[in-house]
């Protein structure tokens, strides 16, 4: 899975469980959506090394994966019963931010093989 929608999907619904209180949902969530966040970054790397642009993903997509890395360890480190810890929800936040930027650098990037406006005639 080389998509970024499958971790970013488990992320906002880790967030939504925490939000109502389901935080053992929200740390299995967290932990699923690990694998998928490194198929990501992996996928990306991959494409920066053959040569194409890709470095705003391959930058966000690594950082994603490292800030949830984070939330599932800090909350596996909790005590049983207790609240989640700020630092994992920060995390979590954290990378929801990471993907928001992602997406936002997706839709002001152009387009491959956009025409470019040329002032002057033809020769």
């Amino acid at each position: 899975m080389s998509s970024p929608l499958f971790p970013l999907t488990l992320a906002l619904g880790a967030a939504a469980a925490d939000g109502a209180g389901l935080h053992r949902l929200a740390f299995y969530l967290v932990l699923v959506a690990i694998p998928l966040a490194a198929g990501a970054a992996l996928a990306a790397a991959g494409d920066l090394v053959e040569g194409r642009r890709v470095a705003v993903r391959m930058v966000c997509t690594a950082v994603a994966l490292a800030l949830l890395v984070l939330s599932s360890a800090v909350r596996a480190n909790a005590a049983h019963g207790a609240s989640v810890p700020p630092l994992a929800l920060s995390a979590l936040v954290g990378c929801l931010v990471t993907y928001a930027l992602l997406g936002v650098a997706w839709v002001v990037r152009p387009a491959p093989g956009a025409l470019s406006v040329r002032s002057g005639r033809p020769a």
